[in-house]
C-alpha cells in the first residue's frame, strides 16, 4: 500500500514556487489570460502537471467548498458492463445529496486525463474511476485532489485510495481450475490485445499460471482489436478452429464473443459441451436469450457500483489496506462438462 495520501489541497503558490515564478503568473498561464512568454508558460505547465495541480472552477465564495457531485469515469457506455456499475453507483447515492456526473474515456489514457484534468476543476466530493492503470500525470492529479479516490473493478495492483473489486486474476485460475476439472486440456484463448485491455491480460495471467502448475499449456490464441460483438466472436472462433481443429475448450475474455462463438458452434452442429467447451466471462444478461447458456464468471459489477459509492458517501469505511475484494462467481451454464 502506497503512503498515506496528503489531505492538502495543492494551490496556486506551490505551483509558483515549483515553477520559480509568481502567483499571478502561475494564474494567467492556467487561465490563458495575459501576455506570458513561452519559455515561462511551459514552465509553469510542466510543474502544475508535475504536482498533479489543477484550477479550481468553482467562483467567488464557493471557492474553499466541495460541489455535491461525484466524477465518474468509466471507459465505454457501449460496453455492457458499465452500464450496471452506474446504476448501482446510482441506486446507492439515491439517497444522499450526492449526484454522480459520468465521463467517459473510450479506453485513451490522454482522454482519460482530459476527463480527469476538466472533472477535478469543478471540486467534486469524489472520484470513482475503473481500473488501476492511469497515467503519470493522471496520477499526481488524483494523489494530490484531497478527496475519496475510488477504482474500481480490480484489484490487482496498488490503488491510489482504494479499490473495490474483483481479483482478475483469481478469476483466471478460477476457470482454469474448472476446465481442468471437467478433463479438457487442448484449450485456446480469444480475447483483446492485451495492451488494451488490462483486466483481460490479468485474467490470462492467472488462467496460465494455474494452468502451467497442472503441466498444461494454452494451445492456441487469437486476438482482436476494435469493440466486441456477436459477429466478432463467430469469425474467431471459426479461425481458431480451423487453424487448431483439435481444440477441446475455448476460454473468451468476455461474454459478447463468447456468445457469438457458441452460436457459430452451435450452426456447425458441434457437441457441446462434450466434443467442445466454451465460457465466456461476465455474466452479462445477453446471455439469457440464448440457446445454450455459456458458461462464465459473475464479476460483481451492481456490487462494485454500490460499494464504491457507500465509501464516497460516508456510509461505509474504508479498509485500512485500501482493498475491498469481492469474488468472483463462476456461473456453469450448459457449456462446460459437469463434474
Amino acid at each position: 500500500m502506497s503512503p498515506k495520501r496528503a489531505h492538502r489541497p495543492l494551490t496556486l503558490r506551490d505551483v509558483s514556487e515549483a515553477a520559480g515564478v509568481s502567483e499571478m503568473t502561475v494564474s494567467r498561464v492556467l487561465r490563458n489570460r495575459g501576455d506570458v512568454s513561452a519559455a515561462t508558460r511551459e514552465k509553469v505547465l510542466t510543474a502544475a502537471r508535475t504536482l498533479g495541480y489543477v484550477p479550481n472552477q468553482i467562483a467567488g465564495g464557493l471557492a474553499s467548498q466541495r460541489v455535491n457531485l461525484v466524477a465518474v469515469i468509466i471507459p465505454s457506455l457501449s460496453n455492457m458492463v458499465f452500464p450496471e456499475v452506474l446504476g448501482g453507483i446510482s441506486a446507492e447515492l439515491d439517497d444522499t445529496s450526492l449526484q454522480p456526473v459520468v465521463g467517459v474515456t473510450n479506453y485513451s489514457p490522454s482522454r482519460e486525463d482530459q476527463v480527469l484534468y476538466d472533472m477535478l476543476s469543478w471540486r467534486p466530493s469524489g472520484v470513482i474511476l475503473a481500473g488501476l492503470e492511469h497515467s503519470k500525470a493522471g496520477r499526481a492529479m488524483l494523489d494530490a485532489a484531497a478527496i475519496p479516490v475510488i477504482e474500481i473493478m480490480d484489484i490487482d495492483g496498488e490503488p491510489i485510495d482504494t479499490a473495490v473489486g474483483i481479483s482478475h486474476r483469481r478469476a483466471g485460475a478460477d476457470i482454469a481450475d474448472e476446465i481442468l476439472a471437467a478433463g479438457y486440456r487442448r484449450i485456446g484463448f480469444i480475447g483483446t490485445h492485451m495492451p488494451e485491455d488490462h483486466r483481460a491480460r490479468k485474467r490470462l495471467a492467472g488462467l496460465e499460471e494455474r494452468l502451467a502448475e497442472q503441466g498444461v499449456q494454452l494451445a492456441a490464441r487469437e486476438y482482436y482489436q476494435g469493440g466486441s460483438s456477436l459477429a466478432k466472436g463467430r469469425e474467431l472462433t471459426q479461425r481458431i478452429l480451423a487453424r487448431q481443429p483439435d481444440l477441446d475448450f475455448l476460454y473468451y475474455s468476455n461474454d459478447m464473443i463468447g456468445a457469438g462463438g457458441l452460436l457459430w458452434c452451435m450452426e456447425q452442429g458441434m457437441d457441446i459441451p462434450n466434443q467442445i467447451g466454451l465460457a465466456g466471462f461476465n455474466a452479462v444478461e445477453l446471455l439469457d436469450g440464448l440457446p445454450m447458456r455459456l458458461a462464465t464468471t459473475d464479476a460483481r459489477r451492481i456490487d462494485i457500483g454500490r460499494r464504491a459509492a457507500r465509501i464516497v458517501a460516508g456510509k461505509e469505511e474504508a479498509p485500512e489496506d485500501g482493498i475491498v475484494a469481492l469474488t468472483p462467481t463462476f456461473i456453469p451454464g450448459d457449456t462446460i462438462r459437469r463434474r
